[in-house]
């Protein structure tokens, strides 16, 4: 799986998570660019993003995500893609 996999399924994951249809993640998104997404539902998101990849984060691991490309980077780590 490349990195535009990823982002393509990420964006299934936001846009159901967060129940907003136009959103589109790049490299440098963060939280903020996002209105629905908050503490909450990073929390939700999270989750769900470890189910689909079938890859587990740390506390730490999440608290040094600061944009979503950090996010892409972690799940090929972990996952060997």
């Amino acid at each position: 799986m490349n990195r535009t996999e990823i982002y393509n399924q990420l964006n299934e994951i936001f846009r159901r998570e967060l129940e907003e249809p136009h959103i589109f993640l790049n490299e440098n998104t963060t939280a903020a660019d996002v209105d629905e997404w908050d503490s909450i539902t990073n929390i939700q998101l999270i989750v769900s993003i470890e189910r689909h990849f079938q890859v587990s984060f740390s506390s730490k691991e999440i608290h040094e995500l600061k944009k979503v490309g950090d996010l892409v980077d972690r799940i090929i780590e972990k996952s060997g893609y």
